[in-house]
This record gives C-alpha cells, sequence and structure tokens, in this order.
C-alpha cells in the first residue's frame, strides 16, 4: 500500500508542469525587481502608466489608478488610489495589487517604494523623457505582465510609424518652432523643454526647437516673442490659444500675423504614451502638409 502511494505520487510529480520561473526586471531606478508571477492585479500611478498597460490590451487587470486619469474610459472608473495631495499607501494596499507601476512625479515614488518594499509588494518605476524610453517602457510592462510578445508587437508598430514620418520628412526644413503647455499665476509660460519627450516628439514630427531651454520649463513672455518662431504651438483648447494671441506683443508676432498658430491636443504631447504617435503623425502633416509618404 505504502510502495502504490508512493508510486502514484512520483507519477503526479512527472505529471505535474514545472514551476513557471520567476520575472526579473530592472527598472528606471536601476532597481532589480523580481515578480514571482505575471500579475493580475496592477495599480497604475499616473495616466502615462496606465495608457501604456491599456495600449497591450490589459486594462482588466488594472485595479487602481490617480486622480488624473481620464483614459481609456473603462479605466477611469477604477478606484482612485491618490492625486495632487499625494498617495495613500492604505488606498494603494486595499486594492490588493501584485504589481505597481509608478513615476516619479509628485513625490510619488518617494511616497510609495519604501512602504510598499516593507509590505514585499513590487514596485517597477518608469521614467518617459524621450521617445525611445516610453517604447522600451511597452516593452518592460509587457515582459512585466507575462505578455512579452505583446509588448514586442506594440512597441514595434509604433516604431515602425515613427521611421514612416521620418521617412517623409528626410530633407525637409524644419520650421523653428515653440509649444506652450501652460501659464503660470506670475506670468511667466510653461514652454516645452528641448530635452524632454514633449521635444522630441516635436522634433520627431518636424519641427526645430525656438528656444535654447534645455531643463529650463519656465520662460518669460518676453523670451518667447525674442525667439519669434516660424510656429507657435499651444498645448490647449483653441479658447486658450486665442486668449494668449490677442496679447500684445503676440498678436504681432510673426507666426500668429502667417496664421501658424495652431493647438495640440495635451493628452497627445503631455502624456507620454502610444497616443503621441498619434500626435506627431498629425502635427508632421499640419507642419509638413506637402510631403508626401515616400
Amino acid at each position: 500500500m505504502h510502495a502504490a502511494i508512493i508510486g502514484a505520487l512520483a507519477g503526479l510529480a512527472v505529471a505535474s508542469p514545472a514551476m513557471a520561473e520567476p520575472i526579473r526586471l530592472t527598472d528606471a531606478l536601476g532597481r532589480t525587481v523580481e515578480l514571482r508571477a505575471a500579475p493580475r492585479r496592477v495599480v497604475t500611478i499616473f495616466s502615462s502608466n496606465t495608457e501604456l498597460v491599456a495600449a497591450l490590451g490589459l486594462t482588466d487587470r488594472i485595479v487602481g489608478i490617480d486622480a488624473f486619469t481620464r483614459y481609456p474610459p473603462e479605466a477611469a472608473t477604477k478606484p482612485v488610489v491618490g492625486g495632487r495631495l499625494g498617495f495613500s499607501v492604505d488606498a494603494v494596499v486595499a486594492q490588493n495589487p501584485d504589481l505597481v507601476l509608478v513615476t516619479p512625479a509628485r513625490q510619488a515614488a518617494h511616497q510609495l517604494l519604501v512602504p510598499m518594499a516593507r509590505l514585499g509588494l513590487p514596485v517597477i518605476v518608469l521614467t518617459s523623457r524621450s521617445l525611445g524610453e516610453v517604447l522600451g517602457n511597452i516593452r518592460l510592462v509587457g515582459r512585466a505582465l507575462g505578455e512579452a510578445e505583446r509588448g514586442e508587437t506594440v512597441a514595434a508598430g509604433l516604431e515602425a510609424r515613427l521611421a514612416a514620418v521620418a521617412r517623409r520628412l528626410a530633407g525637409t526644413v524644419c520650421p523653428r518652432t515653440i509649444l506652450v503647455t501652460g501659464r503660470l499665476g506670475n506670468g511667466l509660460l510653461l514652454v516645452a523643454r528641448q530635452d524632454s519627450y514633449t521635444g522630441d516628439a516635436l522634433v520627431r514630427a518636424g519641427a526645430c526647437p525656438a528656444l535654447a531651454n534645455r531643463g529650463i520649463a519656465q520662460v518669460s513672455p518676453e523670451a518667447v516673442l525674442a525667439a519669434d518662431p516660424d510656429v507657435l504651438l499651444l498645448a490647449g483648447q483653441e479658447w486658450d490659444l486665442a486668449e494668449l494671441t490677442a496679447r500684445l506683443g503676440f498678436r504681432e508676432m510673426r507666426a500668429v500675423q502667417a496664421g501658424r498658430a495652431h493647438t495640440l491636443p495635451r493628452a497627445e504631447f503631455l502624456i507620454p504614451g502610444p497616443r503621441t504617435v498619434d500626435g506627431i503623425e498629425r502635427l508632421a502633416a499640419l507642419l509638413h502638409p506637402h510631403q508626401t509618404a515616400p
């Protein structure tokens, strides 16, 4: 009897599938993150990280978001774990996540990394300083969620579209461009920095920076007027642009007088994710309307 039981158990051991290898990744902070299995419950801090998971077709795995997430609609209804005033460890833990995706903005990483480590909840920190880094994040998140092939497919598709834009714009003269992303109460303007994700997107759409503002997002209106760009862009609504271009100095700007002041969707150029490729394609067509695909 004893031998029979041992034999049966041995047979079960042979028939049982091998334990899956843990998933090991390196995040933007150089931290090694180990996942014992592909996560099924993910908290995504910041809209950009939510959109990365959604681009992989895995929105159903998202169980918590931050207060500013609006897209995709099916993710925007998930429980909120924090927002402008910070992020609640208790709210994150209440969602019973097996992975937290976070970006080091608004102190999110500072507030969550240590508490999550103490609780044994894995956190992957992602940064998005360029389009290349965003595409790398898609691949990284795909691997983290056990969908490496899907991540590669999505990223490669976006790369192909960017390459098509680059071919179409080859040899063109890029207009000197400024993108205003916001206005401050002290009168200063927020503009896209050259060394940023948004600056990279503008260049890929066939624009050249009219301001030398590496590392600096806040500039005076006088600096924008002095730069005298060929094209003035504003991330926002038409009424925002109308108000800005009606100001003294701006209404005399060469770009405004020539009808080369335009709005861009904030979601496409200020949220580092797949939708920015849509924005690049549209802006390239706006800036270079006579260029056709090769």
